[in-house]
């Protein structure tokens, strides 16, 4: 797909680091499937992945977590 931020590049399947803040909790995840622009970096997430991260960061809010970082490649 092309990229609508940069206009210039194409997404190629990869992996980025989405971070959330909500709530006074700040949630980074890293290695999170995406498609990645080739030319300035923009990620785009499918809606199943969408809703992963962001319930993840419901869990940070909802336990109390000020600062956390999750490795998709290490979860199960």
């Amino acid at each position: 797909m092309d990229c609508v931020i940069c206009k210039n590049g194409t997404t190629r399947k990869g992996k980025a680091t989405v971070t959330l803040e909500r709530g006074g909790s700040v949630t980074v995840i890293k290695a999170v499937p995406a498609q990645v622009c080739e030319n300035c970096g923009e990620y785009y997430l499918d809606a199943e992945m969408t809703e992963e991260v962001l319930k993840r960061a419901e869990q940070a809010v909802d336990r109390g977590i000020e600062f956390q970082v999750i490795n998709m490649d290490k979860v199960a």
